[in-house]
């Protein structure tokens, strides 16, 4: 038997299991939890922020990009939506690895990918090749690097469950995926920072390919288990997944999930689109560049902190779904705010307060969201349910970036705007209240019609012998059966003293 004074690794409890003829039995069960579970996931937050800064490496910098290889700005552009184009068939197939082979190789495959793209990256821009390959060995390292986004972003949501008590699984969760954005951060500033420096592209693909290749070194050597000996927890010690496909199907049937899955992939699609269109929608009304992109730095900075707040807070009390809804509604409304205020000119101040709060209360939904998926299909595997809202946001991100595109209208150009001649023609009013409209609509529906029970909580609870978890819809229908059931202290007593006046009548 282990110490019993190590309470911070190892930890007991006894499941009561009754039988039949109702003898009770006592089994005992030890839930134990290793330290290298932090570095599986530091490893993790790495790979998820180098796979994030390869994909944006040349956006910050697309002019300076196009000139050194010898393309136009749209062939630069394609750098960037190949990821988005992989990741979508790929998706299928990185859930069912993840819930099929284990998390060691999935995470090792998608080190490997990152930096063979990566390397391959700088090779390609090497003077021993000539100027008309540039391109397509570039584009042939960027959709390595696309390859391996779903097996790195799909992942934290498996590695919590397997490796992390119930009271971290959220925390663990919000820190792996909040690392995607902070490299989407680092590239915004690093790029321009580097290639404004030094004036070549070589420089910047050879730095963001060193410490690609070092998160491979560590994520071969270093990850050696897929799960750990001992379960952390009741529901990684049952490991009672689905199979892949009955899993879909169970999903599929489950209408809280379909809820879920389409109204936060609408709310990931609302993110794509006002990262990818925001720097065009604010330079028609004469806000600079910088200042574009300073909006978008708040947009991830107050969303990473929003995130750390409400991971821990749903750790310690478990309101998954209150907290989703409360932040979804905010951010509608943040939502609203920005399409009106970014239609109006030197109003600096209360853009970046917009973002601000958009990010705040928007980026700070995924991780709970994704734990939400997990407890509401629960025994599917989590990166299949976690897999699928993915799936649904990227779909959701490009039906909803073509519609906006195609509800611009031809404009006169303004003498202060900052755009370029192709962009300065476009109105982005009705798009941004359409934009608006549809985060609205799809929160409401969540609000109305999103109710679950935590079954995986429940079925942790009914391991170790507690009572389940209770929702705040179950909570008052509990409340109200027991007011309904349980006689008052008055009745009681009116009912045995009639019980006894018929007594001594009879007698």
């Amino acid at each position: 038997m282990e110490n019993e004074d190590n309470l911070s690794d190892e930890f007991r409890v006894h499941v009561v299991i009754p039988s039949k003829p109702n003898p009770i039995l006592e089994k005992l069960i030890v839930f134990k939890v290793y330290k290298r579970r932090w570095f599986i996931l530091f490893v993790l937050c790495l790979l998820n922020c180098s796979n994030s800064m390869l994909w944006l490496t040349f956006a910050p910098v697309a002019d300076q990009s196009a000139q050194f290889m010898g393309v136009t700005l749209d062939q630069i552009n394609w750098l960037s939506i190949i990821y988005m184009v992989v990741a979508i068939p790929l998706s299928f197939g990185t859930t069912w690895m993840l819930d099929t082979l284990g998390l060691r190789i999935t995470l090792v495959l998608g080190s490997w990918l990152n930096m063979l793209g990566a390397v391959l990256r700088f090779v390609s821009v090497l003077g021993s090749l000539v100027s008309a390959a540039k391109f397509p060995v570039v584009m042939g390292g960027q959709t390595l690097c696309a390859l391996a986004q779903p097996l790195v972003i799909f992942t934290p949501t498996k590695l919590a469950a397997l490796w992390f008590p119930e009271h971290q699984r959220a925390t663990a969760n919000m820190i792996a995926s909040m690392s995607n954005p902070l490299g989407i951060l680092v590239a915004s500033i690093f790029s321009p920072m580097i290639v404004g420096t030094t004036n070549n592209i070589s420089s910047l693909l050879f730095i963001y390919a060193v410490p690609a290749a070092i998160i491979c070194f560590l994520a071969t050597v270093g990850i050696r288990d897929s799960s750990p000996p001992t379960p952390p927890s009741a529901s990684a010690e049952s490991s009672t997944s689905e199979p892949f496909l009955e899993g879909i199907m169970l999903l599929l049937r489950n209408k809280a999930y379909m809820i879920l899955l389409l109204c936060f992939g609408s709310g990931i699609a609302v993110f794509t689109c006002f990262s990818t269109l925001l720097e065009q929608i604010m330079c028609v009304r004469g806000y600079p560049n910088d200042f574009a992109g300073l909006c978008g730095g708040l947009f991830i900075v107050f969303g990473i902190v929003g995130a750390g707040f409400l991971g821990l807070y749903v750790d310690k009390t478990k309101k998954f779904i209150e907290a989703t809804k409360v932040n979804m509604s905010l951010s509608a409304l943040a939502c609203i705010a920005f399409s009106v205020v970014s239609q109006m000119r030197n109003q600096r101040i209360a853009l970046a307060v917009v973002c601000s709060l958009f990010g705040f209360f928007g980026f700070s939904i995924y991780p709970v969201a994704m734990e939400l998926s997990v407890e509401c299909s629960y025994p599917v595997g989590e990166a299949t349910s976690a897999g699928l809202i993915f799936i649904s946001g990227q779909i959701q991100s490009v039906i909803y970036i073509l519609l906006l595109q195609g509800l611009t209208k031809p404009m006169a150009d303004s003498p202060f705007s900052t755009c370029s001649a192709g962009d300065a023609s476009l109105s982005w009013r009705v798009p941004m209240l359409v934009m608006a409209g549809l985060c609205s609509a799809f929160t409401c529906c969540f609000v109305i019609f999103f109710h679950t029970e935590y079954r995986r909580l429940d079925a942790e609870a009914q391991a170790i012998g507690k009572k389940p978890t209770l929702t705040a819809c179950q909570t008052v229908k509990s409340q109200t059966l027991t007011t309904r059931q349980t006689p008052t202290t008055s009745q009681t007593d009116n009912t045995q003293d009639s019980d006894q006046k018929e007594e001594q009548a009879s007698g």
